[in-house]
């Protein structure tokens, strides 16, 4: 049985079914389940033997990634895990008709957490250095209590001034919680090389690259390290999927490109959001760091490490939203136009997804 969300199908194509136990393992219409069998399922409701029986078969769908309810759950169930399995939120939208993406939203979200549970970190959690290069003085405080913010990795901050002098960022750098080490380079450096200058500055494990006016979740280093391990991949990234249109005061979600091609979760693919790359601090010097251009940086990174034989794979992007303006405010310049044409959801304000933990 396949262990990993690898695959995960976002849009299925069937209702639920059930999972019960048959007296030796547990199973569905009376035979082992087969996740590749069960992926175009919306889940699998649990039926509960009259007494204690082995939930490493239950451990291992969720680790897969395999939506699972139940209706109640008996005491001998780990806490932990009850309390997911009768969280049926997920199932009060419509799984059809116009409501049919929030309904898949919903669905996505509740896997993920069933993920978490399956796949554990390592205590303390792997040592992260994250890598933010900055000319926006005033995004700085923000963006360094997001990294505060985040659970279950042990995190660093490398920060890099693109033509900011640290007097206007001083009271936010020492005030953060966090140890930050920092680098000051003029506004004519190629933001490449500040990025490459600021991981130089790296003692973690792992390099997590970090965009300024993005948001980011709790869990967004600890998921993207989940999925490096169960991958096992040499880079990560998540879907680019949340963007909040700053001008239109509105949020959006999509789930496929410009072109119509489904834009899926779970994949081996070398297309991921570049404000949330990690590699290994090995891999990413191996590869000779981020190409000291102006732009496309991610896009340029990520094709060397291709090249360099590298397995990059894109994880959920849940747990991250990314801020547009005007296209001249960014490296990755888009009309406003192309996101609302790409929208599989639209809300007014500032609609993350229930992962963000908003507040």
């Amino acid at each position: 049985m396949s262990v990993t969300p690898c695959g995960f199908v976002r849009t299925p194509e069937k209702g639920l079914a059930r999972l019960h136990w048959a007296g030796t393992g547990w199973a569905v219409d009376g035979r082992p389940p087969d996740v590749a069998e069960l992926r175009p399922l919306r889940g699998l409701e649990i039926e509960w033997p009259d007494g204690p029986v082995p939930l490493d078969g239950l451990t291992a769908l969720a680790a897969a990634g395999v939506p699972l309810t139940a209706e109640d759950a008996p005491a001998w169930a780990p806490a932990d895990l009850a309390a997911l399995l009768t969280d049926r939120d997920w199932l009060s939208h419509a799984a059809d008709g116009s409501l049919r993406s929030l309904a898949d939203l919903r669905r996505e979200e509740h896997s993920v957490r069933l993920r978490r549970l399956a796949h554990p970190l390592p205590e303390p959690g792997p040592s992260v250095s994250v890598v933010m290069s900055t000319k926006r003085p005033g995004l700085v405080g923000a963006a360094l209590a997001q990294m505060e913010r985040q659970r279950g990795v042990t995190a660093e901050v490398v920060l890099g001034l693109h033509g900011v002098p640290f007097e206007q960022v001083r009271e936010a750098v020492e005030s953060c919680a966090l140890p930050v080490r920092w680098v000051a380079a003029e506004a004519s450096v190629p933001f490449g090389e500040v990025l490459n200058r600021a991981a130089a500055l790296a003692e973690g494990d792992y390099l997590a690259k970090w965009d300024d006016d993005d948001w980011y979740g709790p869990r967004h280093l600890a998921d993207l390290f989940m999925a490096l391990t169960y991958a096992e991949s040499d880079v990560v990234g998540t879907t680019a999927e949340f963007f909040y249109l700053e001008p239109l005061k509105a949020t959006i979600r999509r789930t496929t490109f410009a072109s119509g091609a489904r834009y899926p979760s779970e994949v081996y693919s070398d297309h991921v959001a570049g404000g949330t790359i990690m590699v290994s601090t090995a891999t990413f010097r191996e590869t000779g760091g981020f190409p000291g251009v102006a732009r496309a940086v991610d896009l340029e990174f990520l094709k060397a490490a291709s090249q360099a034989g590298a397995r990059v794979y894109r994880t959920h992007g849940l747990g991250y939203v990314l801020r547009r303006g005007l296209s001249g405010d960014h490296t990755w310049q888009l009309p406003l136009a192309h996101f609302l044409k790409v929208a599989a959801n639209q809300w007014r304000g500032f609609r993350p997804s229930l992962l963000m933990e908003a507040v």
